[in-house]
């Protein structure tokens, strides 16, 4: 064979491998950084009594409301850029003639189609939630099963941006075969869509055979789903905290830009984190470089909460573009450090850090007290002798000076709370 055919059949080689790797995966060049935006399920659930609650009912009037909010309050400047539509949007039937879905003729009259213009009009994007299975899992209407060509093209049609795609009603065999063959029913679709999943969360049920494999599920997700469902509570956060903190090696080893590890939405600005446990929430799903998907309602969140949800300096963090997620570093009794790798990266190739400080309280001699806690920082894995520059993610007018790996670091933390800094690397000796 000459050398001129030889070089042709390569080319034409390495061309099918290229089309078989994009048919066969999800690499959609999405969410390149963790999505950000709003859902309504943890506050506002499967509300469908427009009666009784108009307000508060999954409806396109809740919906147009929140879009006006996200634009209008700043959240939208901030990042935040989704809004997605979660379970009970959909009647409880196909349409007879076609079988593609429908969404409420009562709560959203005006349709999906125009829904999706009016968010985009206002600088948004649109998100939807489906199920891979027989039915949703709150109101229990029609899942994907049998028809994920048809409702992939309905989702295009339509201008949706994201897809969540729970999994109730489905067998772990279903699961396995649904899920990367929705996602290519999105990219066949042509339109550009982030495909959340909950795959793993619904592998690891109790009675189902195999763990989630974790390389094939960020081949075919954009984010997925790790954990129970959460709520607004403090236990449900560290929970969370304590899941990823568990198989965290796992989790790590397979998120990056395009692909991340969801432990769901943000809860604050509801009714049950106090102040300090909702600063904890937003520093470490920064941390852990987590998707942030607010559930409140935007109308009603104090001013408090709405400064700690749009603080620029932690949603960098988060959107850090290294992509790298972080880990738990050092556990002392009832204190947790967890440290995440971030830019600037200097001449050495040393990262900077943001290091958070959690205080889970019950400290025996003093439950609720304040706690000051000291760590040489060598022993949190910075290690780089040009030393850090700290300046605290709260307040950052706050600069506490320049630490060398052997220095003491100090920070007094509150009961079931957080301090949060960034640790910026020195440029050079």
């Amino acid at each position: 064979m000459s050398a001129v055919k030889f070089s042709l059949l390569m080319s034409l080689l390495l061309v099918a491998i290229s089309f078989c790797c994009f048919a066969n995966g999800l690499e959609n060049e999405l969410a390149r950084t963790p999505p950000m935006g709003w859902m309504p399920f943890e506050r506002f659930r499967c509300l469908t009594d427009c009666v009784r609650f108009p307000r508060d009912c999954i409806s396109e009037t809740l919906m147009k409301r929140t879009a006006d909010l996200l634009a209008s309050e700043g959240y939208a400047a901030a990042g935040y850029q989704y809004l997605i539509i979660d379970d009970c949007w959909m009647e409880a039937s196909r349409d007879e003639a076609t079988q593609e879905l429908l969404p409420s003729s009562e709560r959203f009259p005006s349709g999906m189609r125009f829904l999706g213009e009016y968010i985009h009009s206002l600088g948004l994007k649109f998100g939807l939630y489906h199920d891979i299975g027989e039915k949703t899992c709150m109101f229990r209407g029609p899942g994907a099963a049998r028809h994920f060509k048809l409702d992939a093209q309905t989702f295009a049609n339509w201008g949706v941006d994201y897809v969540k795609m729970d999994g109730c009603y489905a067998s772990e065999a279903e699961l396995d075969r649904g899920y990367p063959a929705f996602g290519r029913a999105l990219n066949k679709t042509g339109r550009p869509i982030v495909y959340s999943c909950s795959w793993p969360f619904y592998k690891s049920q109790v009675g189902f055979q195999r763990a989630p494999d974790y390389s094939l599920i960020s081949e075919h997700c954009n984010l997925w789903r790790f954990a129970l469902d959460i709520e607004d509570s403090l236990a449900s956060v560290t929970n969370i905290m304590s899941r990823y903190a568990s198989i965290q090696n796992l989790l790590t080893a397979h998120s990056g830009p395009g692909r991340w590890n969801d432990p769901d939405m943000l809860v604050l600005g509801n009714f049950h984190l106090s102040y300090d446990a909702s600063r904890l929430q937003m520093a470490i799903w920064a941390v852990l470089a987590a998707p942030l998907i607010m559930s409140n309602d935007l109308e009603t969140v104090r001013p408090e909460i709405k400064d700690l949800l749009q603080n620029r300096e932690i949603i960098a963090i988060d959107q850090d573009p290294l992509g790298l997620p972080g880990k738990v570093v050092l556990k002392m009794r009832n204190i947790q450090v967890w440290a995440r790798p971030v830019r600037p990266v200097n001449d050495f190739g040393d990262n900077s850090f943001a290091v958070a400080f959690v205080n889970h309280g019950g400290l025996r001699a003093c439950p609720l007290c304040p706690q000051t806690f000291d760590v040489l920082l060598y022993r949190l894995g910075l290690n780089s002798h040009t030393g850090y520059s700290v300046v605290d993610l709260f307040n950052k007018s706050h600069s506490l000076g320049l630490f060398k790996p052997n220095d003491k670091f100090s920070t007094r933390i509150n009961p079931e709370g957080v301090t949060f800094y960034k640790f910026t690397v020195g440029r050079s000796y």
